[in-house]
């Protein structure tokens, strides 16, 4: 009689134990990024590379700036002529207001069959995930078929440039071979409704473009007439930005991810149709619109306005920021546009630019990746989609690092992810965690 098979997979006890301690024990390490190099991830680093050293693996500590610290790691494949995959997770966490929580945002605590803290889903867990699956493969002895670089970075959460950035431009070495990556946001449960169970793998990230405006006028009193006020002049600006509406702009993921949800709802749609109405479309997509809704076009928000010292002072100089994201390919009309809006009374200039990743749906590596959720959730709708923000995947792809939204989860209806992200009482299920190490085991297994 042949041995039956473990449908689970080869991941042991030990590993489904590691994840929710490692999960709890680095959010428990307060790593919290509140920009302008206000952090400190060397404590989170030391730990991750213990836990890589505890693998049989060598570990690389680099830094930039002291205590903003990246781990590297290469585990070698069975086959040295193939391609090298990327593995990789960010330290750092946004800040968090202990008075709004349930709980402590750094407990760590595991209450119910939860974690609970920040970090929990951005995304330390993905990082517990990946070091659980590395030290089981040494428990067991496996190898996997290419060689897998493992890297937890530092600075995600403002500019990278301590991370991810400080790591492609300076050590680009470390990741030799290296063809695809994935990481974090991606193949998440989605309930969108009717019992229909989506987990969107991410193969795209719309461009970032934060922008500063300066207006120059001419200082003055306040209660004389001034038609050279900085004030109203980029006042104006902010308002026509704000208020602009950007046209639609399909790229290719996007394209796949509304045909496919699309399908899903039992309609079908023809994008080429010249009177297609998409906006029409994704009424009838019920939550499953807020997967695509914010990535069929640009857009552009204003966040921070700055501007004189007293109230009867017309101050010459007034400044204004907004947060401008730009789809694959629609660069070009991001800069001719705001040349436009800003008018010519007001400059305007990149405060933090990255570009726009597009990854191709139809590959063999996103097949895989919809096939390693599948096998363990037979019911689920994998689906495309594009990111409306960014990740350390950005910076990697000026490598030549093609990458993919994916840190599995599977959760329950009560769990809403995308409104844990940054947000008050993030928390993910134990069983979350079990299947998400479960799936990345078995994908990196055959990746």
């Amino acid at each position: 009689m042949a041995e039956a098979t473990d449908p689970l997979g080869p991941v042991d006890r030990q590993a489904l134990d590691e994840v929710v301690t490692f999960t709890s024990e680095l959010i428990r390490i307060d790593t919290t990024n509140r920009g302008g190099g206000d952090c400190r991830e060397r404590p989170a680093a030391e730990y991750a590379a213990e836990r890589l050293a505890g693998a049989g693996l060598e570990p690389v500590l680099l830094e930039r700036t002291p205590g903003r610290t990246n781990v590297v790691a290469r585990i070698p494949g069975t086959d040295p002529a193939a391609d090298a995959l990327l593995v990789h997770g960010h330290l750092d966490v946004v800040p968090a207001e202990p008075a709004d929580w349930s709980v402590p945002p750094f407990s760590g605590e595991v209450r119910d069959g939860v974690v609970w803290g920040r970090g929990a889903v951005d995304m330390k867990n993905m990082d517990a995930m990946i070091l659980a699956v590395v030290r089981g493969w040494a428990r067991e002895g496996f190898r996997p078929p290419r060689d897998i670089v493992i890297a937890f970075t530092a600075d995600e959460e403002d500019s990278a440039v301590d991370g991810s950035g400080f790591l492609a431009d300076r050590h680009a070495e470390l990741f030799e071979g290296c063809t695809e990556g994935i990481s974090e946001s991606g193949a998440f449960t989605f309930h969108a409704g009717h019992g229909l169970s989506l987990y969107p793998i991410a193969a795209g990230e719309r461009g970032t473009g934060w922008l500063k405006l300066t207006a120059e006028g001419r200082a003055g009193h306040g209660s004389k007439v001034n038609r050279e006020n900085a004030v109203t002049a980029v006042a104006a600006a902010v308002a026509r930005i704000g208020e602009h509406e950007w046209p639609l702009r399909l790229t290719p993921t996007v394209r796949a991810a509304i045909t496919e949800i699309a399908a899903l709802h039992g309609i079908t749609v023809d994008l080429d149709d010249p009177g297609f109405d998409v906006p029409q479309l994704l009424a009838k997509l019920g939550p499953a619109a807020t997967l695509v809704q914010n990535t069929v076009r640009n857009s552009s928000n204003p966040t921070m306005l700055g501007a004189g010292y007293k109230v009867n002072v017309i101050p010459g100089h007034a400044t204004a920021f907004i947060d401008g994201r730009f789809v694959p390919g629609g660069e070009d009309e991001f800069h001719e546009t705001l040349d436009r809006l800003t008018g010519p009374l007001v400059s305007w200039e990149f405060y933090h630019r990255e570009q726009a990743l597009l990854a191709p749906v139809d590959s063999p590596t996103y097949a895989k990746l919809r096939a390693a959720v599948e096998k363990f959730d037979p019911g689920a709708h994998t689906v495309p989609y594009c990111m409306s923000g960014g990740t350390d995947a950005k910076q990697f792809a000026k490598l030549g690092i093609t990458g993919y939204g994916f840190s599995p989860l599977k959760l329950p209806p009560g769990i809403d992810y995308q409104a844990l992200f940054h947000g008050v009482d993030e928390r993910v299920p134990v069983d979350a965690l079990h299947f998400g190490v479960r799936v990345l085991d078995h994908y990196l297994r055959t990746a």
